[in-house]
């Protein structure tokens, strides 16, 4: 049975309750495969997690956080096909990436570009899944079209960026912070939006009179009004995260003159098999563009995994501009 090294989460509460411990893992079933880790992105859900408002699905380890990771297949079930022990390999999981190994599908894995290397495509899973699935698998977005991207300076947020300009898709992102808007400007972000005072509408209305026809929202309820306001006919507004409340007051009216939709969506609880077909959707229409520099992945730094606790207080500081990515192996390969 393997063993490896791993984030803990001792009890719910603030960065502190983090601690490096071991776990076991059982050997892998005839279509996983184990992988040593290099590194490992962080992400919003993992503070959730900690502090007790995010438990991972079934299955899954409750104290040990991480939803996305880079490494080595270490080995192989006996039905896998496609992987080979020393592969390079990145993918999401429902948890557990922050450990030294972990146990996947195979068929969740996508294999690393050879221009990226293992430190950096552990910023790449969650980031540009969520925002592939949710503007184009979801969202629909089109050549042409206009997207609106809330908490632009996030990981999600210039993953969006970049695959909008790549579609060629007008981009307009907002963001709380104003010295962060020049930099998502430089990817490609073709309107800065900063929000003051919580409102955002009339600034993205004079950039793009006709509103949006995609609006990929990370806030939640305190945004929703406004969403409404900016969305354009037929608009779809795709709600990934709710860090600005849970229940907001919507004015149908408004959303039926529109024809408006609003879809919520999450990636962590999905089956195998969807995020299964999720991988292969973007390994065949995105992967390439990692080699082309169209995409690439944005970190803001990568720390070793002793500094968790540092990485975590970060992120709940909203510091950060992209990922910060924990540096599992002391050694890690490139």
């Amino acid at each position: 049975m393997p063993h490896a090294r791993a984030i803990r989460i001792r009890e719910p509460g603030g960065p502190e309750v983090l601690e490096v411990g071991q776990i076991e893992l059982p050997d892998p079933g005839p279509f996983q495969v184990l992988v040593e880790v290099a590194a490992a992105g962080l992400n919003r859900a993992d503070c959730l997690q900690r502090r007790g408002f995010y438990p991972p699905p079934p299955g899954v380890p409750e104290d040990v956080p991480g939803l996305e990771f880079a490494g080595l297949v270490e080995s192989v079930g006996e039905s896998v096909i496609g992987w080979k022990p020393g592969d390079r390999v990145m993918g999401i999981v429902g948890g557990g990436a922050m450990a030294t190994r972990l146990l996947t599908e195979g068929t969740e894995l996508m294999p690393v570009p050879k221009e990226l290397s293992l430190e950096e495509a552990a910023a790449v899973p969650e980031a540009f899944l969520t925002a592939y699935d949710a503007i184009i698998l979801q969202g629909g977005l089109e050549a042409g079209q206009t997207l609106l991207i809330h908490a632009v300076a996030s990981g999600v947020g210039t993953a969006a960026i970049q695959i909008a300009s790549a579609l060629g898709v007008t981009s307009v992102g907002t963001s709380r912070t104003a010295h962060k808007l020049p930099r998502c400007t430089a990817l490609g972000l073709t309107h800065a939006v900063l929000v003051e005072e919580g409102q955002f509408a009339e600034t993205v209305l004079a950039a793009v009179p006709d509103g949006a026809d995609v609006i990929l929202d990370t806030i939640g309820a305190a945004y929703l009004s406004q969403n409404v306001k900016v969305v354009g006919k037929k608009g779809r507004v795709i709600v990934i995260g709710l860090m600005g409340g849970v229940k907001g007051e919507l004015s149908l009216g408004a959303l039926l003159a529109k024809r408006a939709s609003i879809h919520g969506s999450v990636l962590r609880s999905r089956t195998p098999a969807e995020k299964a077909e999720l991988t292969r959707s973007f390994t065949d229409e995105m992967l390439d563009r990692f080699a082309t520099g169209e995409l690439k992945p944005i970190i803001d730094d990568v720390l070793p995994m002793a500094d968790v606790q540092a990485a975590h207080r970060r992120m709940d500081a909203n510091e950060t501009f992209g990922k910060l990515v924990l540096r599992i192996r002391a050694s890690a390969p490139v």
